[in-house]
């Protein structure tokens, strides 16, 4: 065991990697994420009751089915992806190493699955699309939501998705604001394993890059980080009340942030001080963290509130300007009646 403030090396995979021995999931969850999420458990026998159904249930079936269809990873299977778990696995000091599967499929994604014994999913196309660097990115973030309590609740949205799309109606009407808070919390969620992803992977350019090719593919001769930054910021300029709007209704049904929102916050993260601060060892430990909830919520309410603010100030300057508009479309008849009963047009 480290001491308090100190690092070590991982011995498996790359030399020099850092690990953070006794690491508490605290410290890389987004105040966002953790506020919700205790707003979930505080819920009297809410989260036992999903435990005890999904674990019994829909944990069995999902590895069975997984066990028959995919490729489980080992050091005989994909030994490439093994050795890079194994690596993510001992960087965040998981106690326990979750099972790796690959699946076939054309879209490049990665998923955490279960309870008691949560596993990932990679598929096929982020195998053979990414770095060593940005797949250990990809390990390393999806076992942050393993690590932080986050498959029970993301297998209980993947089945509340498919209750929702098999029964529509009756979907739409019992499911939808349990659906609509759970997508919220989903997506606040993400920003917490993007940064478990950069701890483990430790390269800045990798986690960045993993996101650009998330958005566009993976022919790197035909992106540019650089160029995508400057797409990041321009789409969070404040461009006006209509694409505010336009904003948050792209976004209602997503599971995932849009890559250039994750980007932006995973750069702020960094810029902030936070992961160098990790990587020096100043990190919270597994049974020493603060039992405040109040403040989890405070600091949640205070990220939640800079977007309100901003969108609130969007919408009043929509509105001035509407007024303007319909101010002048009143007042025109009396300027031209002083103007003598006649005005110019363009």
């Amino acid at each position: 065991m480290a001491e308090q403030g100190s690092t070590e090396v991982v011995t498996r995979g790359r030399a020099g990697k850092r690990a953070f021995p006794e690491i508490s999931s605290r410290t890389w969850e987004h105040p966002a994420d953790r506020a919700a999420l205790n707003a979930l458990k505080k819920i009297p026998g809410f989260d036992e009751l999903l435990r005890k159904f999904i674990g019994s249930t829909t944990e069995r079936s999902l590895r069975l089915l997984h066990l028959a269809s995919a490729v489980r990873v080992n050091d005989r299977q994909f030994p490439r992806i093994n050795v890079l778990l194994q690596e993510a696995s001992a960087c965040l000091d998981a106690e326990h190493t979750p099972e790796l599967y690959i699946v076939q499929h054309p879209i490049l994604n990665g998923t955490i699955v279960g309870v008691d014994r949560p596993f990932i999913t990679l598929t096929s196309s982020i195998v053979h699309t990414m770095s060593d660097d940005e797949l250990i990115a990809v390990i390393g973030h999806e076992l942050g939501h393993c690590l932080s309590g986050h498959a029970l609740y993301k297998t209980l949205l993947a089945l509340l998705l498919q209750v929702s799309l098999s029964y529509v109606r009756v979907g739409q009407l019992i499911v939808l604001p349990i659906l609509l808070a759970l997508l919220e919390w989903d997506r606040k969620s993400e920003l917490s394993a993007d940064r478990a992803g950069l701890l483990v992977c430790q390269e800045t350019g990798g986690s960045y890059d993993l996101l650009m090719k998330l958005a566009g593919g993976g022919d790197t001769t035909q992106l540019n980080i650089g160029a995508f930054f400057e797409q990041a910021v321009e789409y969070r300029k404040d461009t006006g009340f209509l694409d505010q709007v336009y904003k948050v209704l792209n976004l209602l049904g997503q599971r995932h942030p849009f890559a250039v929102l994750r980007l932006t916050e995973l750069k702020t993260w960094v810029d902030a001080g936070a992961y160098r601060s990790i990587l020096d060892g100043d990190y919270v430990r597994r049974g020493q963290e603060p039992d405040d909830a109040a403040a989890d919520f405070q600091e949640a309410a205070g990220s939640y509130q800079d977007g309100f603010e901003k969108a609130k100030a969007t919408v009043w300057d929509g509105i001035d300007s509407i007024k303007d508009t319909l101010d002048g479309l009143f007042k025109r008849p009396e300027r031209t009646a002083k103007n003598g009963g006649s005005e110019s047009g363009a």
